[in-house]
């Protein structure tokens, strides 16, 4: 198991700006072997240069501009891993976390995928933010139903599907619906291993309203896809509980 490959696949649109960090806390991880796979999303900026910058360290595919899930399929179209992990180019992982990520893997064969939680920070230029969220959910660490924590076997892509292209900021929350559907066995990890930066030019930032719309009508089909005859089995979770969610002593700074 600790020979397997990881592809770790980078969808970016215009992310020059935070790219070689991400790139960075990659290449940086206490797991090996790992394969890097940057999916420019039509960028306009110099993405495909900080990557030049890697040689043959890191694959790079381009397509026009599709969206984050058209992207991550793209890049899931030549991992050539066991193991696919994905990381959001403006986003950072703790240094350990595909190392604590294939443990779990090791001590539970039947494990199809597993998560982490979460903690937001903000950039610079939204100091303000910080203040004023101060004590909120959105400040403290929560659940990563997200890609950015996701580590999965490639198998279960070929099984029960990718992401919907079609959902411009739902496909991940879709494809986590569907892989409960299909019963596919996960364990959420408590340590916080990945960093979520908030910034100006989040997507999620931006369409925070049509993100929630989204959501609601995603988990109604879900329910209703549930309700046919010969509906899917629950997700089968398994959680590793200290007290409460923690931090490490390697941040995101």
């Amino acid at each position: 198991m600790t020979s397997s490959l990881i592809s770790c696949i980078i969808p970016v649109f215009n992310g020059e700006r935070y790219l070689r960090e991400a790139i960075g806390r990659i290449l940086q991880q206490t797991y090996h072997p790992v394969e890097i796979i940057v999916a420019d999303d039509g960028s306009t900026d110099g993405t495909a240069s900080v990557v030049a910058g890697y040689d043959e360290q890191v694959m790079y595919l381009q397509q026009p501009h599709a969206g984050p899930a058209a992207a991550r399929n793209l890049g899931l179209s030549i991992a050539r891993g066991e193991f696919v992990a994905l990381l959001d180019a403006d986003d950072l992982w703790h240094l350990e976390k595909l190392t604590r990520q294939m443990a779990r893997f090791q001590a539970r064969p039947e494990l199809d995928l597993c998560i982490t939680h979460i903690q937001n920070f903000w950039s610079p230029e939204l100091q303000e933010e910080v203040a004023h969220f101060d004590q909120h959910p959105l400040s403290q660490p929560f659940p990563g139903y997200v890609a950015q924590t996701l580590l999965a076997r490639r198998a279960l892509f070929n099984a029960a599907g990718q992401f919907n292209p079609a959902l411009q900021h739902g496909g991940v929350k879709d494809w986590f619906l569907r892989m409960a559907e299909h019963g596919a066995s996960m364990e959420l990890l408590t340590e916080i291993l990945v960093y979520r930066r908030l910034h100006e030019t989040n997507l999620s930032h931006r369409k925070a309203a049509t993100n929630r719309e989204e959501h609601l009508r995603l988990v109604k089909a879900s329910l209703e896809r549930r309700r046919r005859p010969g509906g899917a089995a629950p997700l089968s979770y398994q959680f590793s509980f200290p007290t409460r969610p923690r931090a490490d002593d390697e941040g995101a700074s």
